[in-house]
């Protein structure tokens, strides 16, 4: 049995091939159970109607897209769950729209034409190696640093953060 057979994951993205194509690959490596959706709209009303383990949202989808359901998931009131690990794909990896999908507070980033190997190893990554939750300024979501670099000797990181006692 796949230790990833009780996972249960919600793939929005508007194109029904790419939909095909990324949900055999995610029963190819053992998820159990994939839920597809056309749109961040639909995404949200399908986490609403029952939560799932991880999203997997394209980039660009009409009339919610992949940043939008990110920032709504993160941010809004009524959110089903802030701490939804997302991961977002797109065909478009200009550093632009990969800091834009990082600021909206996604958990990973892959490219299409997606693989099943960079596929499983985002999903690996949010499961093996979760990053912490910060709120700053008017960032919620998955720490954007990556690296704890050995050399540090400040006691801060940001420059909002305040002094403790």
């Amino acid at each position: 049995m796949s230790a990833l057979q009780s996972l249960d994951i919600l793939l929005a993205d508007d194109n029904p091939n790419m939909r095909a194509i990324v949900s055999a690959m995610l029963k190819s490596v053992g998820v159990g159970r994939v839920r597809e959706v056309d749109d961040g709209a639909a995404a949200l009303e399908a986490l609403k109607a029952r939560p799932a383990d991880m999203a997997i949202v394209d980039f660009r989808m009409l009339p919610v897209d992949g940043v939008t359901f990110t920032q709504l998931i993160r941010n809004a009131e009524d959110s089903p769950n802030p701490y939804l690990p997302i991961i977002m794909m797109t065909g478009h990896s200009e550093k632009r729209r990969v800091t834009e999908a990082r600021d909206a507070g996604v958990t990973e980033f892959v490219t299409k034409p997606v693989n099943a190997h960079a596929l499983l190893s985002r999903i690996e990554s949010v499961i093996m190696r979760p990053r912490a939750f910060v709120r700053c300024g008017d960032y919620f979501g998955p720490d954007r640093r990556r690296t704890q670099p050995d050399n540090y000797a400040g006691p801060f990181r940001r420059s909002d953060d305040s002094v403790i006692d």
